[in-house]
């Protein structure tokens, strides 16, 4: 087997995970454990780098000022779709996340078309219609959209977006967000903990261990998914990374027993159909590129 694919699968699955690392932290406020997440990553991939004797690359791109910025606003919506996942799994809004990672590949192709002029196929279009017929019913029947998705989808793809276009590499590139994130991070510690009010210092040996964890969590599966992403197709990574949100929806409904009624069912299920018109013209695209190089 191509080890992209395992690649793959390991990082959805420890992301679709995520959830239950998450719950048991529930006693750290939302703000002070993505306050650690960003410190604790860039620790862990300092230490990777470290053993890689790999740093050539950090002062050069330190002088690149435009490239600073593009990773500074890189920085700015991951640590927001952190933060964001965070509070909704805690707060009890896991199924509600996972819609956001099912929408993300439909808010990847419309950013596609807005800004890199991506040209889109008619089934992608139909895709994007549908998903967003899901989105409206779920609104109506709720009586507001929903927000924790929309949020989720539209900073994991802007996110996603900014890092098409950058020039660094999965670790290099986290190491630079990492970099830009951690005195926002420390200094709001430091407030935290001279206030007397930081849950970290006064938790239980686990739960800190647990909480400093939060470094290899967070780097490993993007590292993973760097690795994947060079081996095998991206149309292959996008089926294969349906496992997270599906993983992350049977949590939230069979573990934590969060509601998941007909009316959530209806609006899901135009989603769902919507992702299965957007994988079916990517395997056909791929299909027709093979070909096309075999004659």
């Amino acid at each position: 087997m191509n080890p992209g694919i395992l690649y793959a699968f390991a990082a959805f699955v420890l992301w679709g995970l995520f959830p239950i690392y998450f719950k048991t932290l529930h006693q750290i406020p939302a703000l002070e454990m993505l306050a650690h997440r960003m410190a604790w990553s860039l620790v862990f991939v300092f230490a990777v780098l470290f053993v890689r004797r790999h740093w050539r690359w950090f002062g050069p791109t330190l002088r690149e000022r435009r490239l600073l910025g593009r990773f500074a606003a890189s920085a700015v919506l991951l640590s927001a779709n952190w933060g964001i996942y965070i509070w909704a799994v805690n707060a009890g809004h896991i199924v509600e996340a996972s819609l956001g990672y099912f929408i993300n590949p439909l808010i990847n192709v419309l950013f596609g078309y807005a800004f890199l002029r991506e040209r889109l196929r008619a089934l992608q279009w139909a895709a994007v219609a549908l998903a967003a017929a899901g989105v409206v019913w779920l609104t109506w029947q709720n009586g507001a959209p929903p927000w924790i998705s929309l949020a989720l989808a539209v900073t994991f793809g802007g996110y996603g977006l900014l890092r098409k276009t950058a020039q660094l590499g999965a670790l290099e590139g986290l190491a630079l967000e990492t970099v830009l994130l951690f005195p926002v991070a420390i200094v709001y510690l430091t407030i935290v903990g001279l206030a007397g009010a930081s849950h970290f210092t006064h938790a239980s040996r686990g739960l800190q261990l647990l909480l400093a964890a939060s470094g290899p969590i967070t780097a490993v599966p993007l590292l993973l998914f760097g690795a994947a992403a060079r081996r095998i197709p991206l149309s292959m990574l996008g089926l294969i990374q349906y496992v997270t949100p599906t993983l992350q929806l049977l949590t939230g409904v069979l573990i934590y027993g969060e509601p998941f009624g007909a009316v959530r069912a209806v609006g899901y299920g135009a989603i769902w159909v919507a992702l299965g018109l957007y994988s079916l013209e990517g395997v056909r695209s791929l299909v027709a590129a093979r070909e096309r190089r075999v004659a």
